[in-house]
């Protein structure tokens, strides 16, 4: 039996740049004055903010605080409290709280200073789009900087970008995957149009000499992703064979926040304090901010000193400062010591939330989920 019959589909294995380049080459681009270190893609980093041409305000300090009240809380409000936390769990039963009876309160209140510094960077990158009839601007007259270009911030200390064509930069090019064809090989059948029967593994033949019906004995089947063509729509310039590409700058507003947490010897883990407020204290909001002056804790005034330092610093760098904003906040901690069943419990009520934290509760259920 001779397999090698007439039917039999023939092809030729495309080349090794069948496919075209993943990435557009770096001649691709034009040299535009000013953005000469933007890349494809991104990775060129942000773009340092021009020295101001009209003087830059000087921080101004902010107003002193002479009267810190410490609030406390009272017994019916931590009973509350600690009523409401047993609820919540469906393995606590409730009579610690019904039995129990306060026998301390110990108040361990802690202050938070935290910083925000409202930031706006700027970065660009080539990009590109099929080309069907967008206007063309490049070279008819120079291109803003990129720190010239308007963009609109949101309110301050909200995150925020936004994206902006730049003028001026918009140019035609051969589209670089499938060198301006505007179709690139199939991968799945390797440009051939068809591929391997997968019945007859490409014989022609099932049993002895029972001709393949699938393949028609062709050995071979079309490929259903290109439909037998070998080509398909170029994915980049949609078949348009131009590209449009230009310079994007993409403007990012982001609110820089740090907080300092004042230690305390409650036993309360500060991690606990990240998720409630407190009463604040003071707020001072500028466009430089002065650290904060005339506080009685000398560790906060420290904390405030070295933030703000470090904030005004590092941010500068590689962005613009617009706003900064400081606050001091007390943050209420009670340690409650209740005796319940002749043996002596605590409970922590902190925030101005009223949460509490019972680590080793006396009364708990085993729960199971079946």
């Amino acid at each position: 039996m001779d397999h090698n019959m007439e039917g039999q589909a023939m092809f030729a294995p495309p080349t090794t740049d069948a496919f075209g380049p993943s990435a557009p080459p770096a001649n691709m681009f034009d040299s535009v004055p000013g953005y000469e270190g933007t890349v494809a893609g991104g990775g060129g980093g942000f773009l340092p903010p021009p020295m101001p041409s009209f003087p830059v305000p000087q921080p101004e300090p902010g107003p002193s605080q002479p009267h810190w009240n410490i609030p406390s809380i009272t017994e019916e409000t931590a009973r509350d409290a600690f009523a409401l936390f047993v609820s919540s769990k469906c393995c606590y039963s409730s009579a610690p709280v019904k039995d129990g009876m306060i026998t301390n309160m110990e108040a361990f209140n802690t202050y938070r200073y935290r910083l925000e510094t409202f930031t706006e960077s700027r970065s660009t990158e080539w990009s590109q789009e099929p080309y069907h009839g967008q206007p063309v601007d490049a070279y008819s007259q120079p291109s803003p900087g990129p720190w010239d270009i308007p963009a609109k911030p949101p309110a301050f200390f909200q995150d925020g970008k936004q994206v902006i064509k730049v003028p001026y930069t918009s140019s035609i090019k051969s589209c670089h995957v499938c060198v301006g064809m505007g179709r690139t090989p199939c991968k799945d059948c390797a440009g051939a149009g068809n591929k391997v029967c997968w019945v007859c593994n490409g014989s022609g033949y099932r049993h002895g000499d029972d001709r393949c019906s699938h393949c028609s004995g062709r050995g071979r089947e079309n490929c259903t992703h290109c439909h037998g063509q070998g080509s398909k729509e170029c994915g980049t310039c949609h078949g348009k064979r131009q590209l449009l590409v230009y310079i994007n700058l993409t403007v990012k507003w982001t609110n820089n926040k740090e907080d300092y947490v004042l230690e305390q010897s409650s036993g309360l883990q500060l991690a606990n304090l990240s998720k409630v407020s407190g009463k604040e204290l003071f707020r001072d909001s500028q466009y430089m901010v002065y650290p904060v002056m005339g506080f009685p804790d000398p560790a906060v005034v420290q904390a405030a000193e070295r933030l703000v330092h470090d904030h005004q610093g590092r941010y500068s760098q590689t962005s613009r400062i617009l706003q900064q904003r400081q606050t001091i906040e007390l943050i209420p901690i009670t340690k409650v010591t209740y005796k319940w069943k002749g043996n002596s419990h605590i409970y922590f009520v902190y925030g101005n939330e009223f949460k509490v934290s019972a680590d080793n509760y006396p009364a708990t259920c085993c729960c199971s989920v079946m």
